[in-house]
């Protein structure tokens, strides 16, 4: 796959890796996305806002540099100053983060100076990159100051310094993710607009998505730390009523998969400390609008619950074939789970009634020979 690196956030060439509940593999542009749901469907995306989590400072200490990359919180509440955080020594995004230098030993007490705001290491979390960090002053100074100093977390494949609107989907609201929740980037007015022309309905939860790499293999594995969330009853109603009537319930993205899963559909607020992988039983989520990941992602761990890994492997072999984008600005994959039922699946008719022309991968055609050719080579 290639690097997204431009941080635009629906390229008109975007395009969409669907995998249908029996492993059937399509290639169709992202603009199609709708097409590929029925009446009866319910989408829902994060309507999380991103904050400005990269704080740059000093280490008074040691009068050494650091960059905290705020990476979680309990709760939502306003005057909740404390946050798990991810520290690095001098640098910032320009240099990739497997190759950042570790910050200066941090001992519990320690002061930090970040701009305009002060903190005080409050936890130490088991790495020399994580800590827990309290922030000093009233709630308003506090968040003035993240707001005036700080700048979206962002990794050295892009090509310039992202602006905060930049990391703010069409439909972000109360400012508490750390990093997008990128998925629905591919979100606007005309895909809401052809949700209702084909009788999809439409609704929102909220989750603090957290941070999807520290540049340290065994902090990676730790990934993704708890995060909190809201399920508005609106929603919670409307899960009721598809699931009763046979709807699928469509996630964008996997911060939507975890809440949803955590909270079993219901209204109210919790925090997501679960793993969702391949033992899961998967309870209101039946499909997944995700970006593309690599294996070794904890969002590719999640998709493991969708489709086996067979299927996930034929998929990503498709992506490298077709030269797919990867990473938040990247494209998009559209995975269902189990068995299709109601509909014609993909392989029976590549150019079927849902009124789009994509380009079924089957291993009788050239594009699908590339991919086995992909998957025989693979050590």
């Amino acid at each position: 796959m290639i690097a997204a690196a431009l941080p635009v956030q629906r390229p008109p060439d975007a395009r969409l890796l669907v995998i249908d509940g029996d492993g059937a593999i399509a290639d169709a542009p992202r603009s199609s996305l709708a097409h590929f749901l029925r009446p009866g469907d319910l989408v829902i995306a994060n309507d999380a806002a991103t904050l400005p989590a990269s704080l740059h400072g000093v280490h008074p200490a040691s009068g050494a540099p650091i960059e905290l990359r705020l990476a979680g919180r309990s709760s939502f509440a306003r005057d909740d100053l404390r946050f798990s955080a991810v520290v690095f020594g001098a640098g910032d995004w320009r240099t990739r983060t497997e190759d950042r230098p570790p910050p200066p030993p941090l001992a519990l007490g320690d002061r930090l100076a970040l701009g305009p705001l002060a903190a005080t290491v409050d936890g130490l979390l088991g790495h020399e990159r994580l800590i827990v960090v309290k922030f000093e002053g009233d709630a308003d100074s506090v968040w003035a100051g993240i707001a005036w100093h700080g700048r979206p977390i962002q990794y050295a494949y892009l090509d310039r310094a992202l602006a905060l609107w930049d990391v703010w989907t069409p439909i972000a609201a109360l400012p508490i993710a750390f990093e997008p929740p990128s998925a629905g980037f591919a979100l606007d007015w005309r895909f809401l607009a052809a949700l209702r022309g084909r009788g999809v309905k439409f609704a929102s939860i909220t989750l603090a998505a957290g941070i999807s790499s520290t540049g340290d293999p065994a902090l990676d594995a730790r990934l993704p730390f708890d995060e909190p969330y809201r399920i508005p009853a609106t929603t919670a109603s409307a899960i009721r009523r598809k699931k009763k009537r046979g709807g699928r319930i469509v996630a964008v993205g996997t911060t939507v998969v975890r809440a949803l899963e955590h909270s079993a559909g219901r209204s109210g607020e919790g925090l997501a400390d679960q793993r969702i992988g391949p033992d899961t039983r998967l309870r209101v989520v039946d499909a997944v609008l995700s970006g593309t990941h690599e294996p070794q992602e904890s969002h590719h761990q999640l998709l493991r619950a969708f489709q086996s890994d067979d299927v996930l492997a034929r998929a990503g072999a498709a992506l490298e074939v077709l030269r797919y984008r990867t990473h938040e600005f990247g494209d998009s994959v559209l995975i269902f789970s189990g068995p299709t039922v109601g509909y014609e699946p993909m392989s029976a008719n590549p150019n079927s009634s849902r009124g789009v022309s994509h380009k079924s991968l089957r291993r009788s055609d050239a594009l699908g020979e590339s991919v086995s050719n992909k998957l025989s080579s693979a050590p």
